[in-house]
């Protein structure tokens, strides 16, 4: 087997590690007079196969802006490692009530009152073309000793791992 293969499903295997760390990220669609528009929104529980999952209301903006242009960007910070992940997709609004129930997490009752069962309720389904990360070793400390070299050397900071994965 090639190293390329294996390195490719290594970094498939680090984004999805860095999009369940994050757990909140802020999606982007474009508005029907073409803004870009981006809100946060937590992402379901579900094996990351190139698709993410998220509930809304059928009658929400998002899902409004979906139907006309389905590209979107979803962008995780998890700042505690120092990490960050964009995913660029393409959004379907795609409710099954078993799978509603499947994502349930207690949680949603605050946005969501009747359960998977709230009248509305539908699911945003993003299929991942593309997703790049950028993650820093070592945390805080050894981040701010490299921007300390970097500002004594007038050389960049090592910017830790970055890679592009395509799905």
């Amino acid at each position: 087997m090639s190293k390329e293969p294996s390195s490719a499903a290594d970094a498939r295997r680090r984004v999805t590690e860095l999009i369940r760390d994050a757990r909140i990220g802020m999606l982007t669609t474009i508005s029907l007079d073409g803004r870009q528009v981006s809100r946060p929104m937590g992402l379901q529980d579900a094996e990351f196969d190139g698709d993410l999952w998220f509930f809304a209301y059928a009658d929400s903006a998002k899902v409004r802006q979906i139907r006309v242009n389905p590209e979107v960007n979803i962008a995780f910070s998890d700042q505690r490692r120092h990490a960050w992940v964009s995913v660029t997709g393409t959004a379907t609004e795609a409710f099954d009530p078993a799978r509603a129930e499947r994502l349930w997490h207690p949680l949603l009752r605050t946005w969501f009152p009747d359960g998977p069962d709230t009248p509305g309720l539908t699911l945003i389904k993003v299929h991942a073309s593309a997703a790049e990360y950028w993650d820093s070793p070592g945390g805080t400390v050894v981040n701010l000793l490299g921007f300390a070299r970097a500002a004594v050397t007038g050389r960049p900071p090592e910017p830790g791992e970055n890679r592009e994965v395509r799905y």
